[in-house]
């Protein structure tokens, strides 16, 4: 048994994601999101005018989950797809100014939640958790991904 804790790494790490995941769909359930459907928005916002394909292997999700998501948040006037320029067999996706301008209000109450969750550290313990979370995501992609500098981890593996 190792009494430095990280016999317990993946217990926290997978329990703090979750409490974090919650707390934000508690406070982003006003705007009749899911989570799926939060994540592809931001995507979406980070990345106008990505390929639905792309959509797909960005979120990690089978090209016909991302399809239906799709036609949900397309009904509901978050989201517009285009064919693309160059190859007219291709959907592109644009968040509409409605995803835009709740991803302004959610972005800010992501904030307030991370906050919450780094309530009790200081500047220095905030900098070392993200350098070794950071660290650790580096560590286990094989490859497949890396973190930027602003925290956006990226990956890298199934590009077209």
């Amino acid at each position: 048994m190792n009494s430095d804790g990280t016999d317990r790494l993946g217990f926290l790490i997978h329990d703090g994601a979750r409490l974090l995941r919650r707390r934000f769909e508690e406070r982003a359930s006003a705007y009749g999101l899911s989570a799926a459907q939060w994540r592809l928005l931001v995507r979406l916002v980070k990345e106008e005018g990505v390929a639905q394909a792309r959509l797909a292997e960005l979120l990690e999700i089978e090209p016909i989950s991302v399809s239906r998501l799709l036609d949900r948040m397309e009904d509901g006037g978050w989201i517009e797809r285009r064919r693309g320029a160059e190859d007219r067999r291709v959907r592109m996706i644009f968040p509409t100014p409605r995803a835009r301008e709740a991803f302004a209000h959610v972005k800010s109450m992501a904030g307030e939640v991370y906050e919450e969750a780094l309530a009790g550290l200081n500047e220095d313990e905030r900098a070392v958790l993200i350098r070794a979370l950071k660290k650790i995501v580096e560590n286990l992609s094989d490859g497949e991904g890396s973190c930027q500098p602003a925290g956006e981890c990226v990956n890298r593996s199934k590009t077209r």
